[in-house]
């Protein structure tokens, strides 16, 4: 299992070179980046002007910019309202890239890798396209529930490390796993596998999780990124949009090979139909004796 982990792995990383998945990588940048550049444009300056706005208005931060302005902290002050404002939109653009992803790109990578490695397997159609859009809508609110329920854990230094990547991969293990199974495998067929496969799965999502976080690297060089905000979530929007492609092509390099091998299994291993053995043909009777005078 772990060989297939890995060999999955370098198949999604030189699939990601591909020039279909570069182009299909465009379609979420264009629906995602293109609203948020549109936000960005009208809303960005009278949003920072009302969180601002609100931020004055609390009298304990009143107390505390006052403090900050004492002792030559202006700057940072000037920075807060932004700096909320990314830290909402971003997460919200992420989710929207995931679910973008999972509905525009997902089948198109399957499709792709289907027909270069795994041209004879049967599709079973385990579900559609409305089915698998909805999985994704109720995963990511379930996701977002938890990430809003574990934000005092943030301030813990251990658990902010744990807690947010391993969220996002049990988002990405669910949403990636079903739809990668819905038009090859059965319900039936893509609920064992799931069971069987659940940790290498989460593995593989938590591992997502992580490289989730590399974009946000971004806003963490210095707080004059904030300055070109609408066009550092755009970059973003692109960075997350690679690490899901790059997830959703792992997953199907992993799980249509663990469909062939189930398949493969129940072919092998499927005892055949027993014929009902001839029944033995009975002696004819014997002619009837004279009765003795």
């Amino acid at each position: 299992m772990t060989r297939s982990l890995f060999d999955a792995f370098w198949r999604a990383a030189a699939y990601c070179l591909h020039p279909k998945v570069i182009a299909l990588s465009l379609a979420p940048l264009l629906i995602v980046g293109g609203a948020a550049m549109l936000l960005g444009y009208f809303f960005w300056e009278p949003a920072v002007d009302a969180v601002r706005a609100s931020l004055d208005e609390w009298a304990l931060l009143s107390t505390v910019f006052r403090w900050l302005t004492s002792i030559g902290g202006d700057s940072f002050r000037s920075v807060v309202a932004p700096l909320l404002i990314v830290a909402l939109a971003v997460p919200i653009f992420v989710v929207a890239s995931l679910v973008v992803v999972a509905a525009v790109m997902t089948p198109a990578v399957v499709r792709l890798v289907a027909a270069r490695r795994f041209a004879g397997l049967e599709q079973r159609h385990g579900a559609g396209f409305w089915q698998s859009l909805a999985w994704s809508l109720a995963c990511t609110a379930a996701a977002l529930v938890a990430m809003v329920a574990s934000i005092p854990l943030w301030f813990i230094p251990p658990l902010v490390l744990v807690v947010p990547p391993l969220i996002w991969g049990w988002l990405s293990y669910r949403v990636f796993a079903f739809d990668v199974l819905a038009t090859h495998a059965s319900r039936d067929e893509r609920r064992a596998l799931i069971a069987a496969h659940r940790w290498p799965l989460l593995g593989m999502g938590v591992v997502t999780g992580y490289l989730g976080a590399a974009p946000s690297l971004l806003w963490a060089v210095s707080a004059l990124a904030l300055v070109f905000a609408p066009i550092l979530i755009v970059v973003s929007i692109w960075l997350y949009t690679l690490v899901f492609a790059f997830s959703a092509l792992w997953f199907a390099h992993y799980l249509l090979a663990a469909l062939r091998d189930l398949r493969g299994a129940e072919g092998v291993g499927a005892t055949p139909p027993t014929l009902e053995p001839p029944s033995p043909r009975l002696p004819p009777p014997a002619p009837p004796q004279g009765i003795a005078a």
